[in-house]
Parts: structure tokens; sequence; C-alpha cells
């Protein structure tokens, strides 16, 4: 996480040095066409109404290789609810999961509140969304640095982050379509995902039933690795682009049929590096090319002018520094005591409010939904602005720990 953290940074600051100290060069390299007209891109329509799609730097980016990115927390997500082990499962999973539901519709009030106070609904509630939003690997280190990496808090803080994750990725396929809807799309990409599950997953498993040495699946692993997941995967990030759902989350509906190990180790854990399934195998393997995927993505996202703060800022801002710790702290203390459901032992009320500050970092997921919640312009430069300022959170949150007592807690 810590490699994935610096180059995150270092692209968004240079990003914003470049964008403004040369705006042009800047604007004039994220957004050169690598091919016009392409059947994958971003929908034009011609002058005889005709509609082509013309493939940019920024679409490759953000909705192509952003994909690879999303099916990473997809595989998380994925494990957290599916396995019998996983994290977002029975009862110890109900107060961060309710917490959750705070920590994204605090936001989500908070800046529609403020959006109407400022008379400003009509131009700014399509980015309602934006604050919702909890950078996972971001809170994380900061989570580590207010509470130490043997608190409670820390992995009640993963769940609720995974599980933001997962409310984020449901918000963009639902309230953000990237074109006409055509939802007879989602068939192809459902049955690219069935296909591949039955012949290379369950089938030879089925074969391998009473075999302890397990030779089919091991046969098909051997000769076919993740090939035919890639070439599924290929299918449904098309079907998902022609269905005017966001092409970045294209990969999901085939990473449930990868096959995965029967436990998990929690959300993250290192030590699922040595588990020998091949979703674990595959997502080794996207580690590294993910790192810089990330720092392309800040690069051709971050770069805004500071000049372009205006009031989508205070409202994101607003929703992720007032909204997401009140919401976490109201909905966290109503499951724990009204509910009786409790916090993890050793986690206090007053931790729920710190950690909600700590969660109040959005900027990866906040840059990319306000990337789709507004057109590119001013505003959605100024949503964006919001986003990256949200750092200050870390800040916000170091200052909660002390004036709430926090004791730091190091792993046993």
């Amino acid at each position: 996480m810590i490699e994935y953290s610096v180059l995150l940074v270092s692209g968004a600051v240079i990003a914003l040095l470049w964008a403004n100290l040369a705006p042009q060069s800047y604007l004039a390299v994220v957004d050169v066409t690598l091919l016009d007209p392409s059947p994958i891109g971003h929908l034009h329509h011609g002058p005889d109404g005709e509609r082509y799609r013309v493939l940019t730097l920024r679409f490759l980016i953000n909705d192509v290789l952003m994909a690879l990115f999303f099916a990473l927390a997809g595989k998380e997500v994925w494990e957290a609810v599916a396995l019998r082990s996983g994290e977002l499962r029975g009862r110890k999973a109900l107060t961060p999961l309710i917490a959750t539901v705070g920590g994204m519709a605090g936001p989500a009030l908070i800046y529609t509140l403020g959006a109407v106070a400022l008379g400003k609904a009509a131009a700014l509630a399509s980015g309602w969304a934006i604050p919702t939003a909890t950078d996972i690997a971001f809170s994380y280190l900061v989570g580590r640095l207010v509470f130490g990496a043997g608190h409670p808090a820390i992995r009640f803080l993963l769940l609720l982050a995974i599980a933001d994750d997962a409310g984020g990725l449901l918000i963009l396929a639902v309230f953000y379509p990237t074109g006409d809807l055509a939802p007879a799309w989602l068939l192809v990409s459902l049955g690219a995902a069935a296909g591949v599950y039955l012949l290379f997953n369950w089938l030879p498993r089925r074969l391998d039933r009473h075999k302890q040495d397990r030779p089919n699946s091991t046969r098909v692993r051997r000769a076919y690795g993740f090939w035919p997941y890639l070439g599924a995967g290929a299918l449904s990030w098309y079907a998902f682009q022609q269905a005017g759902i966001h092409p970045a989350l294209g990969l999901l509906p085939i990473v449930a049929a990868i096959p995965h190990a029967d436990v998990s180790f929690g959300i993250f854990a290192e030590a699922e590096a040595k588990l020998p399934d091949l979703l674990n195998a595959i997502q080794q393997g996207l580690k590294g090319p993910v790192e810089f995927i990330l720092l392309a993505f800040a690069l051709v996202n971050a770069g805004v002018a500071f000049s372009t703060m205006g009031a989508a800022t205070w409202l994101v801002l607003a929703g992720l520094l007032i909204g997401k710790p009140a919401g976490i702290l109201l909905m966290g203390w109503l499951a724990a005591r009204p509910m009786g459901l409790g916090l993890p032992e050793g986690m206090r009320i007053a931790d729920l409010f710190v950690m909600g500050c700590v969660a109040a970092i959005g900027f990866t997921v906040a840059l990319f939904v306000a990337g789709v919640a507004f057109p590119a312009g001013p505003v959605q430069d100024a949503a964006k602005m919001g986003a990256l300022m949200s750092f200050g959170a870390a800040i916000v949150a170091l200052a909660m720990g002390r004036v709430f007592g926090v004791v730091r807690q190091a792993q046993a």
C-alpha cells in the first residue's frame, strides 16, 4: 500500500504543478486522440447524426486501465461476502456495515443540502456521490498513524472502507451511465462470466470429485492459466461500454468466475500472496501494473487549476469532513448501542468519530466519481479540487485522535 500511495500522490502533485504552470500543454497531452474513429472510446455525434467513438489517452486510462484497479477492489469485496471466513459475513460485520451506510448517506445529505442552500441544486446536484467515497489505502495508512497497527479500529476501518467501495461501485453503475442505456448488452457480460466459469472452473472441479490430487483442475490451470478469463473480461468490458454502464466496472462479473481459495485471511492481507489459487495469483500479478495505472490516473485527473475552486469544492469538502464523521458516528452508535450489536473489544464510541475523520479521505474514488458526475469544465475541476483537498482529513484525524485520547496500539 505504501508504494501505491507514493505513486498516486506523486502523480497528483505533478499534475497539479503541470496544469497550473503550463495548462495548455497539460490538456494537449491528457486529451490527445489515440484513435479516431475507434471501436472503444468516448461517444461522439457527427454533424449528420452519425455516432462514432474516439479513443483518447484519458479514456484509455480512466475507462480501460482503471478496470484493473476496480477488479482488485472487487476481488476483496467478493471474498469478504462470498467466503465462509469473509469479513463481511455474519454478526461481526453488521456494525461496520451500518456505519458504512451513515458514512455514505451523511456526506450525500450534507452535499445536497449545501447545494440547495447555495441555490445551485440544478447545477451541482449530480455531484452528490463524490463525497461518499473513502480511499482505502490512504485511510488505512492514516488510520495506522492515529490508532496504531494493533488497534481494533483498524480492522473496523478496513471493513467500512471495502463496504464503502462496494457501495461506490453500485452507485457508479446505477446513477452514472456513460451513454444511452442498452441493458440487453449486460446479457453478453453475464454470458461471458457464466461460460468461463462453467468451462474452466466448475467443470474441472466437477470432474475432480473425490480426487484429492485434483488432476483436471491442475491440468486446466497449467494449460490455460488466466487467458480464458482475460478473454471473458475483454468481452464483458465491451458489453458494459455498449450497455451505457461505466466500462471501468466491466471486469467485476468475471472476478466471481475465477477459481479462488476457500478461506480469506482478511481484506488486503499479505498472507494471501502465498495462496495457490488463480484469483490470488492474478491479484499478485496485477499489483505492480495497477500501481503505475494509479500514477497515470492521478496524472490525467488531478491536473486542475487552483483558480477553479468554487462551490463544488467546498460542498465536496463539507460532505467529507462533516458528513462522513457525523454519519459514521451516528449510525455506528445506533448499531452498537440501541441495536445492541456492540463494538469490537477495546474500541470506544469516541473512536467511531475519529475513524470517520480518517475515512473522510476520498481522493482516488472521489476523483473518479467527479470525472463522471460532471462534464469536463470548471465545475468538474472544482469538484476534483475538493477530492484532492480531502487529504486535509489526515490532519483533522490526527488532531481528533489527541483530543479524544486515542491510545495507539502496536501490532501484537
